[in-house]
């Protein structure tokens, strides 16, 4: 069986390094395991005027949150938080209420920067919201990667083997946690 994991970037930087980050984690998915980008650019701003008839980008923003097995959270950190983009998109996805997108759909959370915390405080905001959405996230390995120059390219490549056996493995923990939380027609068929 196949399980597709989503990814959403918390940047549309252009040069986002967490997006290199995101298309690492896609090439270390192991076999089996596809990964694809959930994109969050395309929503406007979230109002609770929407409730009564979501934008089509929005209805396409939580029908590919459904499409998934679970769904990892690639974020930088804008001053000590996560990027307003991200919360934007956290917003639609978690409304009309009781039409939350993330009710338990398993979530990990991981983040690049220079720094040497990476993205803890960004993360840790992440986990908060996450708990109120009702979803199971992985809780270690904990995924704060500091960058270093070159150590992503473009297209994914991690050109330090450390770190590459590191990603292999919190994908694999979280594919744990996803199997954990299997809905049960699937099991019947397995």
């Amino acid at each position: 069986m196949t399980r597709t994991i989503g990814y959403i970037v918390g940047s549309i930087s252009s040069t986002s390094i967490n997006r290199r980050l995101a298309k690492a984690l896609e090439r270390l998915a192991p076999e089996g395991v596809e990964l694809k980008e959930i994109s969050i650019k395309e929503l406007g701003f979230y109002s609770p005027d929407h409730d009564a008839n979501y934008p089509a980008e929005a209805v396409a923003f939580k029908q590919a949150i459904a499409d998934v097995d679970g769904v990892i959270i690639v974020t930088p950190e804008y001053s000590r938080s996560i990027p307003g983009v991200l919360k934007n998109a956290l917003d639609w996805s978690a409304r009309p209420w009781g039409q939350g997108s993330f009710d338990g759909k398993p979530v990990a959370i991981i983040g690049t920067s220079g720094g040497g915390i990476a993205t803890a405080a960004a993360q840790q905001h992440l986990k908060a919201i996450f708990s109120h959405y009702n979803a199971p996230v992985l809780g270690q390995p904990e995924g704060y990667v500091q960058t270093t120059p070159d150590l992503f390219t473009e297209d994914g490549e991690v050109t330090n083997e450390g770190t590459a056996e590191f990603l292999r493995s919190y994908l694999a923990a979280f594919e744990a946690l996803i199997e954990r939380y299997v809905p049960a027609e699937e099991l019947v068929g397995a």
